[in-house]
């Protein structure tokens, strides 16, 4: 069964760090992997992407220079480093697969996690 699973989300205060992880089975090491959030009330927005090989990286600019996505395809993980949080990224994270290279589009990913919620305090 195909299975995304991630951890990690909590409550931090502004400018602190969370890291956030999604395991997966073996079959994700042949997908690209990205992270996306959604607010509430808002559309699932994209944060980062990386390659099936982590050869490649790719960031919105919204977070760029303070999140860093990795992948361990021995582990099977995927991870999001995020530091320096700020109030507005707060939101419900998920992870997800797919095979058709970078794209910023939910709908290009066949696969998803259930979410993990951050929370950052003012």
């Amino acid at each position: 069964q195909v299975q995304l699973v991630e951890s990690g989300g909590g409550l931090v205060q502004a400018g602190g760090s969370l890291r956030l992880s999604c395991v997966s089975g073996g079959w994700s090491s042949v997908y690209g992997m990205a992270w996306f959030r959604q607010a509430p009330g808002k559309e699932r927005e994209f944060i980062a992407w990386i390659s099936s090989s982590a050869g490649g990286t790719y960031y919105a600019d919204s977070v760029k220079g303070r999140f860093t996505i990795s992948r361990d395809n021995a582990k099977n993980t995927v991870s999001l480093q995020m530091n320096s949080l700020k109030p507005e990224d707060t939101a419900a994270y998920y992870c997800a697969a797919g095979r058709a290279g970078l794209s910023r589009f939910a709908t290009s990913y066949s696969y998803w996690g259930q979410g993990t919620q951050v929370t950052v305090s003012s």
